[in-house]
């Protein structure tokens, strides 16, 4: 019963989701501040692009992972999951496969949006 939230207390899945949230807050400025430093774009697509995927873990520990799954693959949500994961999936591309600095950005602040839309799914009306 790993996969369901309820084999862990509250206070067991609030702490988990705390450190996910805030090590994604963490991965995403330390992906900011490497911008400056030699090479730093791929760091920053890197910590940046973990950051989101923390973040986005962190939910796992308040939801479950199974639910969260179900949930993200809703059909009122199913775009903006698949295309925040295919930026997610392109960040790294650029900047790893294809060297292409600007193209890395670009996708990261897609990437950003696309994480934004998605969140705001969850919010009746928001859309």
């Amino acid at each position: 019963k790993v996969l369901d939230a309820s084999t862990l207390s509250f206070g067991t899945r609030i702490r988990w989701f705390a450190i996910c949230f805030v090590a994604g807050i963490v991965c995403s400025i330390l992906g900011t501040a490497s911008l400056w430093l030699p090479k730093g774009i791929k760091l920053f697509a890197v910590f940046y692009t973990l950051g989101n995927i923390a973040a986005l873990a962190s939910t796992c520990f308040l939801m479950g992972p199974l639910k969260q799954l179900k949930a993200m693959f809703e059909p009122k949500r199913l775009i903006a999951t698949v295309v925040m994961l295919l930026f997610i999936v392109l960040t790294l591309c650029a900047v790893f496969w294809w060297n292409r600095r600007g193209l890395a950005m670009l996708f990261c602040i897609l990437q950003s949006l696309a994480m934004t839309w998605y969140s705001l799914s969850y919010i009746p009306f928001a859309r």
